[in-house]
């Protein structure tokens, strides 16, 4: 056993406390190996607060940190590279390591970033440094188990993450759901037409004291999506025992139903005094009353069958080199929405996320087809049960003439920017491929390989003439590094000696979507495509939804088309078993902070740092300030 009082040891936990530069946490490198009176606060220049003994120590990169549950790990910082404690990173999926990279990542200046990083790139030499310092984990490390310390301190939490229900958040109030027929992808999509407010259900009975199910006939108060609010039959303008159900569930059943089946139907309890004849009540507040179609549980199986299976193999865009497709195999299938493993990956990590009907996605032989650039897979043995998905599964796209009057390489036009999907940008036509598909780049921002060039179709409607944003008030994202402003595009087309494409070439077909602002719905995080977040339509230009993620700031919100995959009704979630991501949460730093806050974070304790070490240590607070 080695001496504790080794002089080797204490030189070297000395030269420990010289390099992290400041002795705050000086120690807890070498407690958790056991050997701690060498490294104990007497040898410290200043008291530290010690970290309770029994908190796990996780080790990377010979730096030993310790962290409060032991489950997550550590975390580098998809902005800047930063290496730190997991639960102290911000965003909804920890990706960032301050306010600043995450507000950083939806600004325009973000791609070059991005694209490095998922290229294998190594990271600034400002995140490099960064990552020597263990300095901000341990703060990190300390300040979460401060929090968790601290958890039972109330915040005012606008919808607790793991008791979000769509009834209690909608209420009984204006906010609407948009209605399932917006949604032609989704189950019941297109026979949804007959749901309507006032409609008749049989449904259980929750206020009886019998052993079984019962059931009894309530109405729709109102619809959200799948979700309705239901009063039962006999409770007239009495709103105390409404419920909200999702319609598609098993249990929700046409008027007749319980008769044909010999199921019982049986009155609430709290309300059986006030009809002597239920039976009499029953016939006359039923007839000429509608109901579900018999055959309504049917349709909705029917409408929820998945063509696609797994192992099925196809071709998806390469979410490291946005100018390319590889090979990928369905791995998991929820709701249409696929999860595709890349043939390659090893361990089946590298994944992507998109809906069956995705314009990411198509069949094996397309990219070589239509002239796209395809990565070829190393891949030599093939997976027992793997099979080439049928092309007839795919979306199609409307049949083109490229003869005569067509895009042309250069031509300058505007485009929804794929890596920031809050921008449109100017754009300009890299590549004219065969079928209608055109390689698009954004202008000032485009890798010198042409690496984070996207494939649209002609008929997207993620691409418009030039003049679309100044015309429907949009604010148009120039150039990066183009000063003269404010942006024209008269001007930017004469110094670029370049032509704007022609606006009959783009697609003008404005469905009737059904959408209005302030509708809710679920929507798909295209930035982490594998997320479904409640969200809110705030604006409509033409086809193009603006969707907002409710609790979150407006940068982060996404244009997205009217008739996009990748959003659904309320209550699809509960439907297919996808789990969502509820609003962020809302709330106020309950320790009273008298200190200024170097993030903005809403929840300090839980997402910053900052304000528990300001409590704790004045002077590790001032110091930061000074180091920021």
């Amino acid at each position: 056993m080695e001496n504790a009082g080794d002089p080797v040891e204490q030189k070297e936990c000395s030269e420990r406390k010289r390099r992290d530069s400041f002795g705050i946490l000086d120690g807890c490198d070498s407690c958790s190996e056991g050997s701690s009176s060498s490294c104990s606060s007497e040898d410290s220049d200043e008291d530290a607060c010690p970290l309770p003994a029994s908190l796990p120590v996780i080790k990377t990169n010979g730096q030993v940190y310790t962290y409060p549950d032991g489950k997550a790990g550590m975390a580098t910082c998809e902005m800047c590279g930063m290496v730190g404690v997991r639960d102290a990173f911000y965003s909804k999926t920890k990706r960032f390591c301050s306010v600043s990279c995450s507000r950083s990542y939806s600004s325009n200046s973000k791609k070059a970033s991005i694209l490095a990083r998922l290229q294998g790139k190594p990271p600034t030499k400002k995140a490099r440094v960064l990552q020597k310092q263990p300095l901000m984990a341990k703060l990190a490390a300390y300040a979460q188990y401060q929090a968790n310390q601290h958890s039972q301190v109330k915040t005012k939490a606008a919808v607790p993450q793991d008791t979000f229900d769509w009834g209690d958040y909608i209420g009984t109030g204006d906010i609407k759901g948009a209605p399932v027929s917006c949604f032609k992808h989704a189950p019941m999509g297109t026979s949804w037409e007959d749901i309507a407010e006032g409609l008749r259900v049989e449904v259980l009975n929750s206020d009886n004291s019998f052993p079984m199910k019962v059931y009894w006939i309530a109405s729709i108060i109102k619809l959200a999506g799948f979700k309705a609010l239901l009063r039962y039959e006999g409770f007239d303008s009495d709103a105390g025992q409404d419920f909200w159900c999702n319609l598609c569930v098993p249990d929700i059943h046409p008027v007749g139903w319980c008769a044909s089946g010999g199921k019982p139907l049986v009155p609430p309890r709290s309300i059986q005094h006030k009809v002597s004849n239920w039976k009499v009540f029953l016939v006359k507040r039923l007839t000429g009353a509608k109901t579900l179609p018999s055959n309504f549980s049917a349709k909705v199986q029917e409408s929820m069958q998945i063509p696609f299976k797994k192992l099925m193999r196809v071709e998806v865009v390469d979410k490291t080199h946005l100018c390319r497709t590889r090979v990928a195999l369905v791995e998991q299938v929820i709701g249409g929405r696929l999860r595709l493993v890349y043939e390659e990956s090893q361990d089946g990590s590298d994944d992507f996320w998109c809906h069956m009907y995705s314009p990411l996605i198509h069949s094996i032989g397309w990219s070589r087809s239509i002239g796209h650039r395809f990565k070829r897979s190393d891949v030599s043995k093939k997976l027992e049960g793997q099979v080439d998905a049928p092309g007839q599964l795919f979306a199609k796209v409307k049949d083109v003439d490229q003869s005569g009057d067509w895009f042309k390489d250069n031509m300058k036009l505007e485009a929804i920017d794929p890596l920031n999907l809050s921008a449109i940008c100017v754009a300009t036509v890299r590549k004219v491929l065969a079928d209608g598909y055109l390689m698009i780049g954004i202008d000032g921002s485009e890798a010198a390989d042409g690496s984070d060039w996207f494939c649209y179709h002609s008929t997207s409607p993620s691409i418009f003439p030039a003049g679309f944003c100044e015309i429907n008030n949009i604010e148009l994202t120039p150039p990066r590094g183009y000063t003269k402003l404010p942006f024209r595009w008269f001007d930017y087309l004469s110094e670029s000696a370049s032509v704007a494409a022609p606006v009959k070439l783009f697609n003008k077909d404005v469905p009737n979507h059904g959408f209005v602002p302030g509708m809710k719905l679920e929507a798909v995080d295209l930035m982490e495509p594998r997320l479904v977040c409640v969200a809110t339509v705030t604006r409509i230009v033409h086809r193009l939804l603006r969707i907002h993620f409710d609790g979150w700031e407006n940068e982060y919100d996404q244009w997205v088309d009217c008739e996009s995959p990748d959003l659904y009704p309320v209550g699809w979630c509960q439907l297919t078993g996808y789990q969502l991501q509820p609003p962020a949460v809302q709330g106020e730093c309950p320790y009273k902070c008298p200190f200024k806050c170097l993030s903005e974070c809403p929840v300090c304790f839980k997402d910053s740092f900052l304000c528990v070490l300001a409590l704790d240590f004045p002077h590790a607070y001032s110091f930061l300030q000074a180091h920021a």
